[in-house]
């Protein structure tokens, strides 16, 4: 009989309330994952050891602000963990206080923290919470601007294969009239290129189109970008995956997110994963403008 510890992938699943953590953790669920909702941070260790002994080799832990006091445990519970050989990811689901209120009234519930005060100030009371974790999150998912499907295949996309270290990488177009992304690692500026909105032939096809895409990689500063932006993922790889970091999210913006970044992203993406990095791709606001 093999009495070698089964080894455990730890993902903590937390964010405020509202922005879709039990869509998140249906997901994992289905996707094959141990999932144990609104854990107090103190029982992770035995819940590691039961998932040993069960041969579960992948845990996912929703921990939230409904523990109310036992959430302030985290930190000495992440250490045990650490002890133990364990270094749990984070993964933090974020939204917009509109969206909180819109999605909380429609289910007519209060917030863990709200008390006898309105739904901002609960919102208000976790976002300082969980400042902290999120400041240590390997992937933040902005809520905001997705229904539960795209959320869960965000999660698949992530989630979904198996346990080795390596880096996933999603690329995502937006525009910055929607706003920057709050689940984005970092953030490039594409509108120094020139704009095909202003090309009559080109203004009603997105960056996904061939001429679209060879309008914009044919500018003399599209090539030198894409080779720093390339250079640059190639630099942050190893060290993110030596840092137990398996998840960043490289956010590329344009006006409107329909025809530069569309192109860049796409083309950026086709020569990552010629290089063995694994690339997903989110175009954000195509089909908003």
């Amino acid at each position: 009989m093999n009495d070698t510890p089964v080894p455990v992938r730890l993902l903590v699943i937390t964010g405020l309330s509202g922005a879709g953590r039990r869509t998140a953790g249906h997901t994992l669920e289905d996707l094959g994952w141990f999932v144990v909702d609104n854990l107090p941070p103190s029982l992770l260790m035995e819940l590691i050891e039961t998932s040993r002994q069960r041969q579960f080799n992948r845990v996912a832990v929703v921990l939230d602000v409904r523990t109310r006091s036992e959430f302030a445990q985290i930190p000495a519970a992440f250490a045990d963990l650490g002890q133990a050989g364990i270094v749990p990811q984070i993964l933090f689901l974020d939204a917009s206080d509109e969206a909180i209120v819109r999605r909380q009234e429609s289910v007519r519930r209060p917030l863990p923290l709200q008390g006898s005060g309105g739904l901002l100030d609960g919102i208000q009371k976790e976002r300082q919470l969980l400042a902290g974790i999120r400041a240590s999150a390997d992937l933040v998912i902005d809520t905001s601007s997705i229904n539960v499907h795209e959320l869960a295949a965000r999660v698949t996309q992530t989630y979904g294969g198996g346990a080795d270290l390596v880096l996933q990488l999603t690329l995502m177009s937006f525009g910055f009239k929607n706003g920057i992304p709050l689940d984005a690692d970092m953030v490039f500026d594409v509108r120094f290129l020139p704009n095909p909105h202003w090309v009559p032939a080109l203004r009603p096809q997105s960056g996904l189109s061939q001429p679209v895409a060879a309008y914009v990689l044919g500018q003399p500063d599209a090539e030198p970008f894409l080779q720093h932006a390339l250079a640059l993922v190639e630099l942050i790889t190893p060290g993110y995956i030596r840092e137990g970091k398996r998840n960043a999210t490289i956010a590329i913006g344009c006006t409107g997110g329909k025809h530069r970044s569309t192109a860049i992203v796409e083309e950026l993406a086709r020569r990552l994963r010629e290089r063995g990095i694994t690339t997903d791709v989110v175009h954000r606001d195509l089909g908003k403008e």
